[in-house]
């Protein structure tokens, strides 16, 4: 088992951080391993798979690299670096130019460090093929065709998904404290009381972060991770929910369509979780005006309320809200 040590301090000054490069790190990964967790990543997986064994083909070096790099029980620590900023610019929409600050990390990494990152994920020496200096810039590489051809284009949607989830966790940690909020964020992730944070059911060192300062990193992708840097900064890389991240319909009761009009209706199930507009023009289908006077007519009702997590505004229900959905689903 390892865990880490975590003075108050460090708790009251941790935070939620979007990483558009460890978005696009958890969608290599999820690449490179071939398998989906649920159907909407199926989807995205049979849209992009084959273009990118494709370019592996071309570049078989780069595909050794990647092999290397996320060996069987740790990542190389090149590639996920933690995060340096607030996440400021991933939350206000600008994706773009937060993913280029961090890609511009991995990039100067120098071949020494890399050499030696990808020996220890491997356990082992580096292939005579791998013992070149251009590493970092191929992984690089990599990752900006990876963000830009398959998560890019659905940053928006992805994002929406992350505020969402950072806003259903610190409104736990707000009413229950730290071991519900962190409870299921990963695999064999829990807290034990008396400051330690189990982070893995793997044998690792006790690692003490008092003074560091400690960040959850949430990506759409079923993937996760550690990352720190020296005694400075340490980072949880973790999963959304298996619902957020399914985004997927909800079926409608008819009952409750019957009583608020299917749109409305439509709007009204999917808040099951916040969501934003945004998504919810998404998942319905529906065109951005009719949900916004959807979601003011469900306001008007005491049914959906609405709060700010960074520079988004999502949705979700109230208890009357619960109630009405809950009643048609059994009724």
């Amino acid at each position: 088992m390892g865990w880490w040590q975590v003075n108050a301090d460090t708790l009251a000054g941790s935070r939620f951080v979007v990483s558009p490069l460890a978005e696009a790190t958890a969608s290599l990964k999820t690449l490179e391993r071939g398998t989906a967790a649920y159907p909407a990543e199926r989807a995205w997986l049979d849209a992009h798979l084959p273009a990118y064994r494709d370019r592996l083909a071309d570049d078989p070096v780069t595909g050794l690299l990647i092999k290397a790099a996320f060996g069987s029980s740790w990542n190389a620590t090149f590639l996920t670096p933690t995060p340096a900023g607030d996440g400021a610019d991933a939350f206000a929409g600008d994706g773009g130019r937060a993913f280029a600050g961090e890609l511009a990390r991995v990039r100067r990494t120098p071949p020494e460090t890399v050499h030696a990152d990808l020996a220890e994920a491997l356990g082992g020496p580096l292939p005579a093929v791998l013992d070149r200096p251009d590493l970092a810039e191929r992984a690089a590489d990599l990752l900006e065709w990876v963000w830009t051809r398959a998560v890019l284009p659905d940053w928006t949607r992805r994002r929406g998904v992350i505020e969402a989830d950072v806003l259903a966790r610190t409104a736990r940690l707000g009413q229950d404290g730290w071991a519900a909020a962190l409870d299921g964020m990963r695999p064999g992730m829990r807290w034990l009381g008396g400051g330690r944070l189990q982070i893995t059911a793997h044998d690792h060192p006790p690692r003490e972060l008092s003074g560091a300062r400690l960040l959850f990193v949430p990506v759409t992708p079923r993937q996760s991770w550690l990352a720190w840097d020296a005694a400075h900064r340490s980072a949880v890389v973790y999963p959304c929910s298996g619902p957020l991240a399914e985004a997927g319909r909800t079926p409608v009761p008819e009952a409750l369509g019957t009583l608020l009009g299917p749109g409305r209706a439509a709007v009204l199930t999917l808040l099951d979780a916040p969501k934003s507009t945004t998504q919810l023009v998404a998942l319905t289908g529906q065109g951005l005006g009719s949900v916004g006077r959807h979601l003011k007519v469900l306001r008007d009702g005491n049914l959906v309320q609405r709060r700010r997590a960074g520079r988004s505004v999502l949705y979700y229900r109230t208890l009357a809200g619960e109630v009405l959905v809950t009643a048609q689903r059994h009724g």
